[in-house]
């Protein structure tokens, strides 16, 4: 077994390798201009799924912020007094 793997030996799991994703990409193709004009239509129907998509292809996924509170309440604790 490959221990450079993290997959815990399944075969299928992982990454596809370039010519498989080259191989998909050239089987969907031809339906680009059908898909593009479904997403379309799904925009101006108002799907929220398709406007998020649209969104997120366009101009990239907002960035992720985490808020940690307590109660409301913020921590405002220096890290180094968690460890006394």
């Amino acid at each position: 077994m490959d221990k450079r793997k993290n997959n815990g030996g399944h075969k299928t799991a992982g990454r596809k390798s370039k010519a498989e994703e080259q191989n998909l990409i050239e089987k969907l193709t031809p339906f680009e201009d059908e898909a593009l004009k479904q997403l379309e239509a799904s925009v101006k129907a108002g799907h929220s799924w398709a406007i998020k998509m649209y969104f997120e292809y366009k101009y990239g996924k907002p960035k992720e912020s985490k808020d940690i509170t307590t109660n409301g309440e913020s921590i405002n604790k220096p890290v180094f007094e968690f460890f006394d």
